[in-house]
């Protein structure tokens, strides 16, 4: 399971996060390709050397020391894009310094994942992944085998490819052979679900779910679609519900982010004003 991240940690990884996000809206696939490859290859850096990532997560150390180190080492071996999410990350204040390993294989599965939000394979993507979880919950043997710190990694990336056979979409075989070069103390079939998860909460970033009080026409969606999609940067899908008791007007839901427009919601905020 991933690990549990104290308040400075989560609200770190939250910015960085948010940054990635409007890198990801704006990106092509092939640029977020390499973004996650190159993130990758520093979390197997940092996982390699127990002194340099407390180095970088020290916050005794000052930022622009810590971010000054991480250009130094890194320069001219990644892109510019995954060296300013480097940068930004060891700035960042981290309660530990597994914190910021977690960080970066994050920000790494996402830029990834990315590329799927790009090509419209992110639900195969998302369902790939969980139903591999599941094989390898049944085949405990072969996840044994595959994060097996005695056995090197490309002879593990080369039983897993063996094993995937070619049939899952690019994004989820660079997500579960990246997994299974750094499987970081972890047992594959939980690293599979959460990326499973992971894909599902990147996936909801392009749902807006809709609770309406009234049916909504054909032309009122594509409206209300066109809006989503101008407010948010990206192109949005609905999903409707049809939700009497809220007496009129709309609440939406898009990712972590929450419009409530209805009538019931402007009674329960005054509600909330009055004097008690």
């Amino acid at each position: 399971m991933a690990l549990t991240m104290h308040a400075s940690s989560r609200d770190s990884l939250a910015e960085a996060g948010t940054r990635l996000d409007a890198h990801v809206d704006g990106a092509s696939g092939g640029d977020l390709a390499r973004l996650g490859d190159d993130l990758f290859a520093v979390l197997r850096l940092v996982t390699g050397d127990v002194s340099l990532r407390r180095h970088l997560a020290d916050p005794a150390v000052p930022a622009a020391s810590r971010s000054g180190l991480a250009d130094r080492l890194l320069e001219g071996k990644i892109g510019r894009p995954a060296l300013d999410v480097v940068s930004d990350l060891v700035s960042a204040r981290w309660s530990a310094s597994p914190d910021l390993v977690e960080a970066i294989e994050t920000l790494a599965r996402r830029a990834t994942l990315g590329v799927a939000e790009k090509d419209g394979t992110l639900d195969e993507v998302e369902d790939q992944l969980f139903r591999f979880g599941r094989i390898l919950d049944r085949e405990a043997e072969l996840g044994s085998l595959l994060v097996d710190p005695n056995t090197p990694a490309d002879k593990r990336v080369a039983l897993l490819r063996d094993v995937l056979g070619g049939k899952v979409a690019p994004v989820t075989a660079t997500l579960l052979e990246q997994t299974v070069r750094t499987p970081r103390g972890r047992s594959l079939d939980l690293a599979a679900e959460e990326l499973s998860e992971l894909a599902a909460a990147r996936r909801d970033r392009y749902v807006a779910h809709v609770r309406t009080p009234v049916r909504l026409t054909g032309q009122q969606e594509q409206r209300l679609t066109d809006s989503m999609t101008r407010l948010f940067g990206r192109p949005i899908s609905l999903q409707v519900e049809f939700d009497p008791d809220l007496l009129g007007g709309l609440v939406v839901r898009v990712g972590g982010d929450l419009i409530d427009g209805s009538v019931s919601g402007k009674l329960a905020a005054a509600r909330r004003k009055l004097p008690g």
